[in-house]
């Protein structure tokens, strides 16, 4: 409720897709109609169409009943089709929410709704009232947060460089969306990095939070992978229906920028640990890793391998095939670590905390469960050429770590 833009958006996308699709069916209706009466009449022949206009003309009385019968048909269908069924059962009243309950404050959001009348009986207004006293709570928290985030220290990039947004692990926390969206405008960035766990269970009712970054983000080149809690086909899908550009194991290049990258081949739930056998998971890890490190070693040009967890890429980083491996998963920071590849160039490594400040698989809430954090990463000549982690804490702070520079072996 703190942060429905996103829901927003969705719903005036589909309704104005339902009033397109409707007025072409019926378009196309009139037109088949319009046909087939063209058809039929012509059909009939010129004799049958001139004793037909002579009965409309002058009808007997068997003829006159005819005509009226039908016309009494086609209004009575008309009307049943026009006019909408009535709901059975009783109406619900519904009332201004301020008049249930007046002590709350004037609010853009809160102004537009209403409740049943008869809602508020003891129970359910504590519970009301709970419901209101946490999302005054996001507003606030959340509110000065991205209000602080305007104004957070970040390095901006210099002549022939750009600069990306990472975030990873948000896992429904739709409300670190606007900070992070003021980060990437501090740090000029019109490329978004999306490591993945956006969700908890990767279902269906969790499309909110995609629908969320993906109106946050508008206008940005975005990059995904989904995580371990994003499986099932409802995630993906939707990454690709807002234009995402989701990673599927071959090389993609975005902005001039060379990336590579797949979606965690597990599976998690709310609870914690995995689904299915553990030697199957770590055999589909390293058979992920296998052949990020074939494509990338194939390709050498890979700037950039983006995966949800660092044990995706640990034998991909260690071939030196690709500049700057970036991952999520662990909900903190790890690195930036430089491995010597074997192919004698050097790849650096950094895993992104959680941007959702999550604890666990779900952080949606009236504020951070745990540290949060993104990563400004800049390139020049679509390689990478700098890191800079920016912290968020519990309590409202911004911290910006020092810029890191990243060094590439030429090719």
């Amino acid at each position: 409720a703190s942060q429905p833009k996103g829901e927003i958006a969705a719903v005036r996308t589909t309704i104005t897709s339902m009033a397109i699709d409707a007025a072409l069916r019926g378009l196309g209706a009139a037109i088949l109609a319009l046909l087939l009466a063209v058809l039929a009449w012509k059909g009939i022949g010129q004799d049958r169409r001139r004793l037909i206009w002579a009965t409309m003309r002058h009808p007997d009385r068997r003829s006159a009943l005819a005509i009226g019968g039908v016309s009494l048909l086609v209004l009575v269908a008309l009307a049943l089709v026009a006019v909408p069924e009535r709901p059975s059962g009783d109406a619900t009243r519904w009332v201004p929410i301020d008049s249930v309950f007046p002590e709350l404050p004037s609010d853009p959001v809160l102004d537009t709704l209403q409740i049943a009348e008869g809602a508020s009986t003891n129970g359910s207004r504590a519970l009301v009232e709970s419901a209101f006293t946490t999302y005054r709570d996001s507003v606030t928290f959340y509110g000065k947060l991205a209000v602080a985030a305007e104004t957070v220290n970040v390095r901006t990039p210099l002549a022939g460089e750009k600069t990306a947004l990472v975030v990873t692990d948000r896992h429904d926390n739709i409300g670190m969306d606007p900070v992070v969206r003021a980060v990437a405008d501090r740090a000029r960035a019109r490329l978004l990095i999306d490591l993945g766990d956006d969700t908890s269970n990767g279902s269906s009712w969790e499309a909110f939070s995609i629908n969320s970054l993906a109106r946050e983000f508008k206008g940005f080149d975005i990059v995904s992978v989904a995580g371990n809690h994003d499986q099932g086909p409802n995630v993906r899908e939707q990454m690709i229906d807002k234009g995402f550009k989701l990673l599927k194991g071959k090389t993609l290049t975005v902005d001039g920028i060379r990336f590579l990258g797949s979606s965690d081949p597990r599976s998690s739930g709310l609870t914690a640990g995995y689904n299915g056998n553990e030697s199957d998971n770590i055999a589909a890890l390293r058979a992920q890793d296998a052949a990020l490190t074939k494509a990338a070693c194939a390709d050498t040009g890979v700037a950039v391998i983006a995966v949800h967890s660092p044990s995706s890429a640990i034998q991909a980083a260690a071939s030196g095939c690709a500049d700057l491996v970036l991952s999520g998963h662990l909900h903190r920071q790890v690195g930036p670590a430089v491995i010597a590849g074997t192919n004698g160039r050097s790849t650096t490594t950094l895993t992104t905390g959680t941007t959702g400040g999550a604890v666990f698989a779900f952080a949606l809430g009236s504020k951070l469960r745990h540290p949060a954090q993104v990563t400004i990463v800049t390139f020049k000549d679509g390689l990478p050429v700098g890191l800079q982690p920016v912290n968020f804490e519990q309590g409202g702070a911004i911290n910006a770590e020092a810029y890191v520079p990243v060094t590439t072996t030429p090719r």
